[in-house]
């Protein structure tokens, strides 16, 4: 496990301990025209959940560590509480990733309801106000990753991961996905009959989020905006021109409003429908590339599909860990990368390491007298030209 080494002043301040208002910066409305702009050369860095393979997801410090490292967009899941904030969280329940069985004060809260057909038992966040959300902590996922950090951070809102993006030192672009729509809307009630995705799109809307995929109010505060429902991406497509990704499961799980097969949403036809209302598609890279007794198979012809409709395709998820790489890959992450950006031809990945990733992509990019990361490289070079001259 790679060390994070020092840590920002400002994640301190996320430790425990902070009480009343939260010490993040709020949003910023100031234009910084010395913001280095976001990359558009070469596929996208997303940092899925945060740099989770080292920090805890969907927390502040997650965020703040994928951005130090060189992530493009920072991606969340979006659901809400019961008193209607939105907040980042992955799961529909808490029990996974939270202290919340250490709660006895919500020892009575654990519930069973029907999710995408399921019934799933556990303390869900729409049974929690956002103070009682937030006097939970949260703990690292899986038991082989780094568990220094359980219990040091706290869950976030929307808005304050927003506001990690704005204030970072340069541009960063924001990946939220609208998570679990159906069930929400099920249990959460908003005034004056809003919905989910009303909440969601308003919360972009008045941090000025704003424009079409490449425009220039995009380029300026970059958006993707995912989800596996596409009943909420046509919807939203009436109230907001941001770029959306139509996110694709495994090939047994229909999708979870319109119960289509995923065969039926990856058809040719399909893709033509969509493409109307997205830019792109984001499908589990299983999908793209069968796998079998963890060997890859022959790839499919969904990227060229895709990209023959000029939809764009994000997979899911790249991860380090020898349990997660398939054979083919001899335990290197960086042989992955190559694969799925230079075979398969991908535009953009969400990756749990968010700095191995960016470390592939810098040391496999022309070098640009522009880029900060390759001048740095030039003056070194220059150095040592220049030393060995002398000598």
């Amino acid at each position: 496990m790679a060390s994070i080494g020092v840590v920002p002043s400002m994640l301190l301040l996320l430790l425990v301990g902070c009480s009343a208002r939260p010490l993040y910066p709020l949003p910023s409305k100031m234009e910084n025209k010395n913001r280095q702009p976001l990359q558009t050369s070469r596929p996208y860095n997303v940092a899925h959940r945060g740099s989770n393979g080292e920090i805890p997801e969907e927390t502040a410090a997650a965020y703040m560590r994928a951005i130090e490292e060189g992530a493009d967009f920072i991606e969340t899941d979006i659901l809400a509480s019961k008193d209607g904030a939105l907040i980042c969280f992955h799961d529909v329940t808490l029990d996974d990733t939270t202290d919340v069985e250490e709660h006895k004060e919500f020892a009575d809260r654990k519930r069973t309801y029907d999710v995408q057909g399921v019934n799933t038992t556990g303390y869900f966040t729409v049974d929690f106000t956002l103070k009682e959300l937030k006097s939970l902590r949260v703990k690292q996922r899986y038991s082989f990753r780094d568990q220094q950090f359980n219990g040091r951070f706290q869950i976030i809102t929307f808005e304050e991961f927003i506001s990690i993006a704005l204030d970072a030192t340069r541009v960063v672009g924001i990946y939220p996905e609208i998570k679990n729509p159906v069930f929400i809307n099920q249990r959460v009630k908003w005034p004056g009959g809003k919905r989910f995705e009303d909440k969601f799109v308003e919360t972009l809307k008045n941090y000025g989020y704003k424009g079409s995929y490449m425009s220039k109010d995009w380029l300026k505060q970059p958006v993707f905006i995912q989800s596996f429902a596409p009943t909420s991406l046509i919807y939203i497509s009436n109230q907001t021109d941001l770029p959306k990704i139509f996110l694709i499961d495994d090939v047994t799980i229909p999708t979870q409003d319109t119960n289509q097969s995923y065969w039926e949403i990856t058809s040719d036809a399909y893709l033509n429908f969509i493409k109307e209302y997205v830019v792109g598609i984001g499908p589990w890279k299983d999908t793209v590339v069968p796998v079998e007794n963890n060997y890859l198979q022959t790839p499919t012809d969904l990227v060229a599909r895709a990209h023959a409709c000029n939809l764009q395709v994000h997979p899911y998820t790249y991860r380090d860990e020898s349990l997660f790489l398939h054979y083919n890959f001899n335990q290197d992450p960086y042989t992955e990368y190559d694969y799925w950006i230079n075979k398969i031809g991908v535009d953009g990945l969400f990756t749990d390491f968010t700095g191995s990733l960016h470390k592939f992509q810098q040391w496999n990019s022309p070098i640009s007298p522009d880029d900060e990361d390759s001048s740095a490289l030039l003056r070194k070079i220059a150095l040592l030209i220049s030393n060995y001259k002398k000598k």
